[in-house]
């Protein structure tokens, strides 16, 4: 299997890691949306979000180290938790990751998200998804 975050785990390809433990590591984003934007990367594959298989919870103490360390160390006031679910959500790397980005006053919301479609009304939505 040829998977980036496979060999950064293994330590094959060196990456600025920011904290670890025994379910995940966490390491600074090569291309960051701000100062301190870390990815939390638990050590078994799997490919998503939609496919984890419990990782996703396993990994959640190392999310709140970390989102902690960057309020505490650099002075962020908020965090974006975020995992990108499949390719046309943004997700290149194919192993459940989760983004923490630092906020800060100063800058710009995340309104990069929002859609771009007219949106429905919310009824219909959850009447929707309830099935």
């Amino acid at each position: 299997m040829d998977c980036l975050f496979c060999s950064i785990i293994a330590g094959d390809i060196p990456s600025r890691r920011v904290a670890d433990d025994q379910t995940g590591i966490a390491f600074l984003d090569v291309a960051p949306f701000q100062d301190g934007h870390t990815l939390v990367v638990p050590r078994r594959h799997v490919r998503d979000l939609l496919s984890n298989d419990g990782e996703l919870a396993r990994i959640t103490p190392l999310v709140t180290k970390v989102s902690q360390l960057l309020v505490d160390r650099l002075g962020a006031q908020g965090i974006n938790i975020v995992s990108n679910v499949g390719e046309v959500a943004g997700q290149s790397v194919f192993h459940l990751h989760v983004h923490l980005i630092p906020r800060y006053e100063a800058e710009p919301g995340f309104d990069a998200m929002r859609s771009r479609r007219p949106l429905r009304d919310p009824a219909e939505v959850l009447a929707q998804i309830q099935g």
